[in-house]
């Protein structure tokens, strides 16, 4: 907390990430939406090269052990923005309510092919989720983010950081285009609980549908809003237990055994 040193350079970097703002590439088929968020992302992680010599081990581990408690105040600010909207929550329809169950997916697919390309209980926390901000504190809080879990969600976290709104907002132009979907639907689908990537892709969307730009933003902020809400308790009641149970089923299947971490809560049991 008294490293001076790193809280001047996340000042600075901070600072420099808001005066560029937003960034906006047409690519033809969609607009990419670079926001500040990953510019500071990217300085930040240059400044702990050894070349660099800005931010050494020692500012690593003090921002490491800083990041669970940033991550609280942003749950605190999600709660002030979630309490006065809920009458519209409330309101919404079926799909909006609904929509998160759409993010086991991510589950389904995503366990099988960690475990196949060599990731251990990495793969847990990787693909849980989509790994936004409470999935990161949420595996945190179970886990550590010391463990293979958080190393698997905070892997995901920064590349969804890095490349998350480049994927988000050349996809929605792209299904928008060739898939026989309304755009509401795809805005809907944007708010996985990031911000960034729900604005990338409602930008390109409303790129291509300008006489319905209001009306995506509202349901693409909507749909981040009920994620941010009901995201977590799907996480804790539902994803991570399929995961776990999964990754068990996947691991046996490649390597012919159980994992280690299930032999020893056998072991701990029988004792």
């Amino acid at each position: 907390m008294l490293n001076w040193k790193l809280h001047l350079v996340v000042l600075v970097l901070v600072v420099i990430a808001e005066k560029i703002g937003n960034f906006t590439i047409n690519l033809g088929i969609g607009k990419v939406v670079l926001l500040p968020m990953m510019y500071a992302l990217i300085m930040g992680t240059l400044t702990c090269l050894k070349s660099v010599k800005i931010s050494g081990e020692k500012e690593m581990k003090v921002a490491s052990s800083l990041l669970g408690v940033t991550l609280m105040l942003l749950m605190a600010k999600y709660g002030t923005i979630i309490g006065p909207t809920l009458p519209k929550i409330l309101a919404a329809s079926p799909a909006l309510i609904l929509q998160e169950l759409g993010n086991l997916g991510t589950v389904l697919i995503g366990i099988p092919l960690a475990v196949y390309i060599g990731l251990k209980r990495e793969a847990i926390g990787a693909a849980h989720s989509v790994a936004r901000e409470p999935n990161v504190a949420f595996i945190g809080e179970r886990f550590g983010l010391d463990s293979a879990e958080g190393r698997g969600v905070m892997g995901v976290y920064i590349c969804g950081t890095v490349i998350g709104t480049i994927f988000f907002g050349l996809m929605a132009s792209i299904f928008a285009t060739y898939l026989p979907l309304h755009p509401y639907a795809l805005a809907m689908a944007a708010g996985v609980g990031s911000a960034s990537m729900m604005t990338a892709a409602v930008g390109s969307l409303s790129a291509l549908y300008p006489n319905m730009a209001d009306q995506l933003a509202a349901f693409g902020a909507a749909s981040n809003m009920l994620s941010g809400l009901d995201g977590l308790y799907m996480s804790i009641w539902l994803a991570l237990p399929l995961s776990e149970w999964l990754y068990t089923k996947t691991y046996k299947l490649k390597y012919g055994e159980l994992p280690p971490s299930v032999v020893e809560k056998a072991k701990e049991k029988e004792e």
